[in-house]
């Protein structure tokens, strides 16, 4: 079984690579906030264990091995071998099931203690190491099998297949670009009860009204309401097209 500490980097190597960007050792030491050699002793010991792939930028072509018994993803799509870390098929059914176990506490947490969604979120990332294959299961049964948690995000079933639609970062909308929260990000604590506040909330309808230049803040309309958000808050925020 594997430690504490291995699920939290499968979990955030997944969570990063769904966004569609290369996983570094800076960037995960960062979302970690852990040295980058303690990320480089990790990620040494993960590759050992074939949980992960490393291709580095100093590696040619051939450094990462393809899925499967001949053709990976890359090779099938025409394309080279992802640069960064990725998942291996094992890594990454890992975690999935720790993903799935996170978002389930989560909503038992909100919907059936009635816990604000920041302290769930604090909580959850405790109950996704203790939780049985059996009690994850009968969990999702007392929560009628949700498909999301609450921040938005969608929970893994049984199998850890996991949904994936169309969604667009706030912070790269253009001006009067309107659209739905389907997400929030959910991994500090004080900027989930910053947009909590705002009602900044899954479901709610948003409208750009203005984008100031040079990186400047975002003036939103959301919920009879206008607020100026900063780039690095609205980048928190996925919208998905109405």
């Amino acid at each position: 079984m594997p430690s504490e500490t291995v699920e939290e980097y499968l979990e955030a190597i997944f969570k990063l690579g769904s966004e569609g960007r290369e996983v570094g050792l800076s960037r995960l030491a960062d979302h970690l906030r852990v040295t980058p050699a303690s990320v480089s002793e990790m990620v040494r010991r993960l590759e050992k264990e074939n949980l992960i792939r490393y291709h580095g930028r100093g590696k040619g072509p051939g450094g990462e091995s393809a899925r499967g018994t001949g053709k990976g993803r890359a090779a099938a799509e025409g394309v080279g071998p992802r640069r960064g870390i990725s998942l291996t098929p094992k890594g990454e059914r890992l975690a999935r099931t720790l993903i799935r176990r996170h978002r389930l506490s989560e909503r038992f947490l909100t919907d059936m203690l009635g816990m604000d969604w920041e302290t769930a979120h604090h909580e959850a990332c405790r109950l996704e190491h203790a939780l049985s294959p059996e009690t994850e299961e009968r969990l999702a049964e007392l929560l009628g099998n949700p498909e999301t948690c609450p921040h938005g995000h969608p929970i893994p079933d049984s199998r850890g297949r996991m949904p994936q639609g169309k969604l667009k970062k706030l912070s790269d909308c253009v001006e009067d670009e309107r659209g739905c929260i389907d997400r929030v990000e959910e991994e500090e604590p004080q900027m989930l009860q910053y947009l909590a506040s705002l009602g900044l909330l899954p479901e709610v309808e948003v409208e750009v009204k203005e984008v100031a230049p040079f990186n400047g803040p975002l003036l939103v309309r959301a919920g009879g309401a206008q607020y100026a958000l900063g780039r690095e808050v609205a980048s928190k925020i996925w919208l998905r097209e109405k």
